[in-house]
């Protein structure tokens, strides 16, 4: 440091005007890597937060990295769940993953439902706060489903001005995440990628990277689910999400109700080669195991992340099924 501090000194003073501003570009990205690194840590591997477990979590305290809970399952509880997130925060990271947002809606955004997510927030010290790119609903009509939007300029720009709405509210960078999906718009003018990719550059929004959802896209709509990986960006991904589904040959819907198939582990598998780690957990919402099994679901990410190959049970189980899709056409509305 010395030295070139003296380095410095002999150099003309244009130069070292230069070298200064240099430097304080180089303290200033280091420092917002940092500031960014602390909002939103690698957490490890964890798992989606469900009242079956509630029991068996606090009596028996089981080693898993973090959970991932619902927040609209908690955010107007004042009994018994409100109490278990608690005592899971003391011990636990957790991150909130909202379904009702509906940040794609023409209706307007709901500051009632944000002030709720950040009072919980603070309560449980969430890691970050999540949820879906989609419309719920419209004219205050909530349809509890995660609806498809039209894939096009005028909808991108209407989605990056409420995420930066949400983001200034709730004081820090949302996190949205992929849907499923099973038709298409004839208005679309972006693939899904491009469109995520320009949202999350333009509203500098964090991105939750379900690879189930993109591979039953990719079955669905018939396009190559790495590619779609590869033209997002990647440093904006904060979390991964892993599930399982239905495949009904022709189509595959998004069940949550199974263990995760080969070809997603796959996926998963060539996706952190990019990304390097990456805050990774398992959703099962329907058909749920005992804790134990779905532990024993998500230690497999954990194998691959660490051994560069799947693990041995992912390959002699019968998860597997057909990568090609039977559909000529895709149904557009």
């Amino acid at each position: 440091m010395a030295t070139k501090g003296i380095l410095v000194h002999c150099l003309p003073n244009n130069i070292i005007d230069e070298v200064n501003s240099d430097a304080e570009v180089s303290a200033s990205h280091f420092l917002f890597e940092m500031e960014k690194e602390k909002a939103f840590p690698y957490l490890g591997f964890g798992l989606g937060l469900r009242s079956k477990h509630f029991q068996y979590i606090l009596n028996n305290k089981p080693e898993i990295d973090w959970f991932e809970i619902i927040s609209e399952n908690f955010i107007d509880s004042k009994g018994f769940p409100r109490y278990v997130i608690h005592q899971i925060a003391e011990r636990y990271p957790v991150v909130m993953h909202g379904v009702s947002m509906s940040i794609g809606s023409t209706d307007p955004i709901n500051f009632d439902y944000l002030k709720k997510l950040k009072v919980m927030e603070k309560e449980i010290n969430a890691q970050w706060i999540s949820d879906h790119l989609c419309w719920t609903g419209v004219l205050g009509k909530n349809t509890h489903d995660l609806l498809p939007l039209p894939l096009n300029e005028e909808t991108l720009k209407h989605v990056v001005e409420r995420i930066k709405v949400v983001s200034d509210f709730l004081e820090r960078p949302l996190v949205l995440e992929n849907p499923s999906s099973y038709l298409q718009f004839k208005s679309d003018t972006l693939t899904e990628w491009d469109f995520i990719r320009e949202m999350a550059n333009q509203s500098d929004c964090r991105l939750l990277l379900d690879l189930n959802n993109v591979y039953v896209s990719s079955f669905n709509h018939q396009f190559d689910p790495f590619e779609y990986v590869k033209a997002l960006p990647l440093e904006k991904v904060v979390q991964f999400h892993l599930a399982g589904h239905l495949n009904k040959g022709t189509h595959i819907i998004d069940t949550h109700d199974n263990h995760v198939v080969q070809a997603v582990w796959e996926l998963y598998q060539k996706t952190i080669q990019l990304t390097g780690p990456v805050s990774t957990l398992l959703e099962w919402d329907s058909n749920i195991p005992e804790f134990p099994e779905l532990k024993k679901e998500v230690l497999k990410a954990k194998a691959i992340f660490e051994n560069g190959k799947l693990p041995e049970e992912v390959l002699i189980s019968n998860n597997t099924e057909t990568v090609s899709n039977a559909l000529s056409t895709t149904p557009a509305i």
